[in-house]
């Protein structure tokens, strides 16, 4: 039966459920992994950002994956939709899976002051910090700093490329990204510095301080604390923008790493505050990794809202559609 279906995102023309499931076996028949890393894309998402789902599917698979195959995974704090289900891996010859977030994982601890959290989001948002009442918010950033690696469908995986509703991918790309950090020894990769909103993590940088007194055998030497250091010693506000991140799993599962988002989550400031995975991610692979260990990206053209990485070299220009005036990528490149 043929039939107009409309969902808060898009109208879509489509079948009933059991012609899909057949369009889907005939038109779209998975050929497996071709890519030869332990890796991922994980996508964390609600049902009602399907377009833009989709959107960024069709980026990432015109530009690199239609190569490589790579799995997704997608997470969602509520049961997945069949439709969203059906039209996601309809994008793709990769394996897909959903999973739901644990409810433990996506609530209030119970450390927390509630009336304090809420007392303190409404202040936020009075003042005009973006996402400043959102609890939904929070629950995200503090799912992305502690949680998704521990998830049960991320417990096989070595590495993930986390990949965001509605960005942009620029550029071809010709290596295995997976692959490149693997050879290299690289933990972390990023593509934008952006700087995080000081209001948003007042006490955070004091946390981190206390943590680094208290446990002062986890800082690696080789460090990179001075890109997110000022000349006194504080906090500069760069932050890699997480949105955007292709990283080693076992950095987060390691102890170092571990005690850390303990030490920060027993403070309250995912609640209290607005901390974000983007500070917190940072913070951790400049304490916890060698300088060359975390690598800018430049080659992975890429726009998240308003912020966007271009490449300049003209040989890199060449796999592109992007203006690298646009970019921060010379700040990023002067900076590692």
């Amino acid at each position: 039966m043929l039939f107009i279906h409309k969902n808060v995102s898009k109208t879509y023309l489509k079948f009933d459920i059991p012609d899909i499931n057949n369009d889907l076996q005939e038109n779209n028949v998975k050929t497996g992994q071709i890519g030869k890393a332990n890796a991922c894309f994980v996508i964390l998402s609600q049902n009602s950002r399907l377009e833009e789902v989709r959107s960024s599917m069709r980026q990432i698979e015109d530009r690199f994956n239609h190569k490589y195959n790579y799995p997704y995974v997608f997470l969602n704090d509520v049961p997945f939709t069949q439709e969203f289900i059906n039209f996601t891996k309809a994008m793709t010859k990769a394996k897909t899976e959903y999973g739901l977030v644990p409810k433990e994982h996506w609530s209030f601890p119970n450390h927390i002051d509630t009336e304090l959290a809420y007392k303190n989001m409404n202040e936020m948002a009075n003042n005009g910090i973006p996402f400043g009442s959102s609890l939904s918010y929070r629950h995200m950033c503090r799912f992305y700093s502690g949680f998704f690696y521990q998830h049960e469908l991320m417990k096989n995986f070595d590495y993930y490329w986390r990949l965001e509703p509605g960005v942009e991918y620029y550029c071809d790309i010709d290596f295995d990204p997976f692959i490149y950090m693997k050879e290299k020894d690289i933990k972390y990769g990023f593509t934008l510095v952006p700087h995080e909103w000081l209001s948003t993590v007042p006490t955070l940088w004091s946390t981190v301080k206390e943590f680094m007194r208290m446990y002062p055998s986890s800082i690696e030497n080789d460090s990179l604390i001075e890109f997110i250091t000022d000349d006194k010693g504080d906090y500069n506000l760069c932050q890699f923008h997480s949105n955007f991140e292709i990283a080693d799993l076992n950095l987060w599962r390691s102890e170092a790493y571990t005690k850390f988002f303990n030490f920060l989550d027993k403070k309250g400031g995912f609640f209290y505050e607005r901390w974000g995975d983007a500070p917190v991610h940072t913070i951790a692979a400049a304490l916890f990794l060698k300088k060359h260990q975390v690598r800018f990206f430049e080659e992975i053209g890429y726009r998240h809202g308003s912020l966007a990485n271009c490449p300049k070299e003209n040989k890199l220009q060449y796999k592109c559609l992007c203006n690298p005036d646009d970019s921060l990528g010379k700040f990023q490149l002067a900076i590692l």
